[in-house]
Order: structure tokens, then sequence, then C-alpha cells
């Protein structure tokens, strides 16, 4: 999947996805950089697995909503020389019925904007020229992968302002894989429902489950996705496999879409 000498960044690695992602990669033979905003132990766990994988991972802290924490992110893989992949991961929301418009300030849009929409932006920025090195390196573009959410296609979603973050992220990937073509590619992840503690730390166990059950009962596919399932994904857009594709919102929600 990966080759020889690829490097990757994956913010917001120290569960769920980001953690799955970044293990995927290292089972590949990948160099990673392992980010994490607060959690610190989750995100040491994650870059040990990936080590014990054989992979060189190095675990740093630092907020996307921050540009100088972008820059320091990216400036743990510029020892490396290049960059193949970066993988935007790292997002927040909000859990408010969306009927409920005093649920949401301007501060928690403004908070969420820059966590889901700004800061991988600024991840993006930040990289561009080691991503650029990678393609020169590689003699084939790099990739930029970012997770988003069906939410963003959809109007679905934790919260509406969960949902604009989103539906920006969108907008932002097809402006930017016009903009870096040909030497990166840009596409997005825009999964549905994953069984991961995003739910339970938003909505508390018990109603975790049911939703978890609720979703299974309701897909065509009858099942709760995983972080692994949806990993898949990230790490086929993150590397040669998909070397023709940009531009690219790529949906994956175990067919909840055919039920509209």
């Amino acid at each position: 999947m990966a080759t020889e000498g690829f490097c990757a960044i994956v913010t917001g690695a120290s569960s769920g996805l980001g953690a799955a992602s970044a293990l995927r990669l290292a089972q590949a033979g990948a160099r990673l950089v392992v980010n994490y905003a607060s959690n610190a132990a989750g995100a040491e766990t994650t870059a040990n697995a990936c080590r014990a994988a054989g992979a060189e991972a190095i675990a740093v802290q630092g907020d996307v909503a921050r540009d100088e924490d972008c820059r320091r992110i990216v400036a743990a893989a510029a020892p490396w020389g290049r960059l193949d992949a970066l993988i935007n991961n790292a997002g927040i929301t909000r859990h408010v019925a969306h009927n409920k418009l005093d649920g949401l300030t301007a501060e928690d849009f403004q908070h969420l904007f820059a966590v889901n929409s700004i800061g991988p932006y600024q991840m993006i920025r930040a990289a561009q020229p080691l991503l650029e090195a990678g393609a020169k390196a590689s003699g084939r573009a790099s990739a930029i992968v970012n997770v988003s959410s069906v939410a963003g296609l959809t109007g679905v979603g934790s919260s509406i302002a969960y949902v604009a973050s989103k539906g920006a992220l969108n907008a932002m990937t097809l402006a930017l894989a016009r903009a870096l073509a040909p030497a990166i590619r840009v596409n997005a992840v825009c999964p549905g429902y994953m069984d991961t503690s995003w739910f339970e730390k938003g909505r508390g166990a018990a109603r975790a489950a049911q939703v978890r059950e609720a979703v299974k009962a309701k897909v065509p596919l009858q099942v709760a996705s995983q972080a692994e399932d949806v990993a898949k994904l990230v790490c086929f857009l993150a590397t040669a496999r998909s070397g023709h594709m940009t531009g690219e919102l790529v949906r994956m929600d175990a067919g909840l879409h055919l039920l509209t």
C-alpha cells in the first residue's frame, strides 16, 4: 500500500479513526507523525502500536485551530524532507438538536469551524512544501485526505454548527483539489455512523448503545461501521492506489443515503 520512504501526518490520531488510519499506514511501512490535542496517553499508545508494526512514529501535541501549532506539527516531519500524505482527521462537535436554535452560540460556531474547517486549511498550508517535495521524490502526486462527514452532504448531524463546518470542509476540498494539482491530490472521506467513543462522549454509554442498534436496524447493510472499516478507505485515498482520484467526496454510510 505505502512505498519505501512514505511519510505521513495524521491529525487527531490519539483514538478512533485517526489511530486506526495511522496504524494501517504503519503496517504498510509508512513513517508517521501522530498528532493529538490533549490525549497524550492515547497518542503514545497509537505511536507505540505503529512502532510495534515496524514503523518510525513520533507523537506531537498540537491544536489544529492554532496556526503556530500546525506549523510545529509539520516541522516534526521536516527531517524526512518530504510528506506523501496528510490526513486531516482532527475534529470536534457539540450535540444540539437542530430545532434548538438557542442551543448554539456564535462562539460554538467559531470553535467548531476553527477545528473542523480552518484547522485542515492551516495544516495544508503548512504542509504544502513538504507535500510538493514528496511528489517530486516519488514521481507521483502526494495526497491530502480530509475526514469530513455525511453531515456535510445531507445536513443531518450532531448539530447545525457541525453540519456547517463539514459542508465548508467539503467545499474547500473541491477548491484545493483544483488549486494544488498536479503535485497534490485532495479528497475527502464522508463517513456515516462510526462505532467509536465519539457518540459515547457526547450522549453517554446507554444512548450510544441505542444509536448503534438503531443504525444497524436501519441501514441497508445492517452494520455499524468501525473505525478500522473507514480507515481502509482513508488509507486508499492516501496512497498511490487512488493515484488518479482528486476532488472526490467519498461517502461511506453503509447505504443510509439509499433510504432518502
